[in-house]
């Protein structure tokens, strides 16, 4: 994937590390698991993905005043930059993806896309419905 090999070759990043940039430079302050029920992320991946990225100073942790357990992750003003640049090179990406497809065909195809991904995540919290073929 070119985007995948962008990334990873301008900022060293993992597409864990990606996924964690960008639901920051989309939505804000958040916290671990704010962005593992987004993004549907075990919360062991986000946890290193957010220790490779403080330690690249993109992204700051702060801890909650109500509850010491709970960091509130945002990005720096490095990471704001790169989460920009990066989400500049994913639209040109989208974009030469279905520079082919009608307009009613790019929106059939992000509809689809979300009933699949909503669809995926109502089966990963029902084990009994794998185990029993139905996917």
């Amino acid at each position: 994937m070119q985007f995948q090999q962008f990334y990873k070759d301008r900022y060293g990043m993992l597409r864990t590390e990606w996924r964690v940039l960008f639901h920051l430079g989309l939505y804000g302050q958040m916290t671990a698991r704010d962005i593992g029920l987004r993004a549907k992320m075990h919360k062991t991946k986000i946890s290193r993905a957010v220790q490779k990225l403080s330690e690249r100073r993109f992204v700051i942790r702060a801890r909650d005043e109500d509850d010491r357990r709970v960091e509130r992750l945002s990005l720096t003003a490095q990471g704001r930059a790169a989460y920009t640049v990066l989400h500049a090179v994913a639209q040109r990406y989208d974009a030469e993806l279905t520079a082919e497809m009608t307009q009613s065909e790019r929106d059939a195809l992000r509809q689809l896309l979300l009933k699949l991904q909503y669809r995926g995540m109502a089966g990963s919290d029902r084990p009994s419905d794998k185990a029993a073929g139905k996917t």
